[in-house]
């Protein structure tokens, strides 16, 4: 078992959250789990990119090489279109379609969904509009580990252990509600890929 993931986006919408989840269900399984730092800026804002390695074997680096990525993660679609370079042929892009208009000259966006569609194996998902469905626009990066999940070799519990490990501390309403934001996207997936 291996799941090389690529982790995109733009500082402030949650990879360290989706990345922390991912890496407690992989603990909870007896996995093994390297990640890289978090590239880019972590401010609010910058893109922010990590490599994240889950294995049943030890894992020598914690660098995906170009091309053999397993599935690129991407809370906001340009960024997504960014790491295709590292998805393997076989990969899947899992990605928002909200853009973060973070630069004055942001691609334009029929043009960046219509390069997502291109992909063979994609789930383009309105993560901001299935969370707010959830309770909050601000689970929109659980949602997008929901639709991810489904190409995850994690057991759904165990993703799901993770997040209530992830939030106990902020309690059961907030628990709840990523948990529902995380079964709103799994379904999403299900139905959609």
């Amino acid at each position: 078992m291996k799941n090389d993931i690529i982790l995109a986006g733009v500082g402030g919408q949650g990879i360290l959250s989706i990345a922390a989840a991912i890496g407690l269900a992989a603990v909870n399984s007896n996995l093994y789990i390297k990640q890289s730092e978090v590239h880019g800026m972590s401010q609010r804002g910058g893109d922010v990119q990590s490599h994240l390695r889950i294995a049943d074997n030890p894992i020598a680096s914690d660098l995906i090489p170009a091309g053999k990525a397993d599935m690129i993660i991407s809370v906001e679609p340009m960024e997504g279109l960014r790491y295709l370079p590292f998805l393997a042929q076989t990969g899947w892009l899992v990605t928002n379609v909200t853009p973060f208009n973070n630069i004055p000259d942001y691609p334009n966006i029929d043009d960046i969904l219509s390069k997502i569609k291109a992909v063979k194996n994609h789930i383009a998902i309105n993560a901001d509009a299935i969370a707010k469905e959830a309770g909050s626009t601000k689970a929109s990066n659980i949602v997008m580990l929901g639709a991810a999940s489904l190409f995850l070799d994690i057991p759904f519990e165990k993703i799901e252990e993770g997040i209530r490990q992830l939030f106990g501390r902020k309690g059961d309403d907030v628990v709840q509600l990523n948990l529902r934001a995380l079964r709103l996207g799994r379904e999403f997936s299900e139905k959609n890929q």
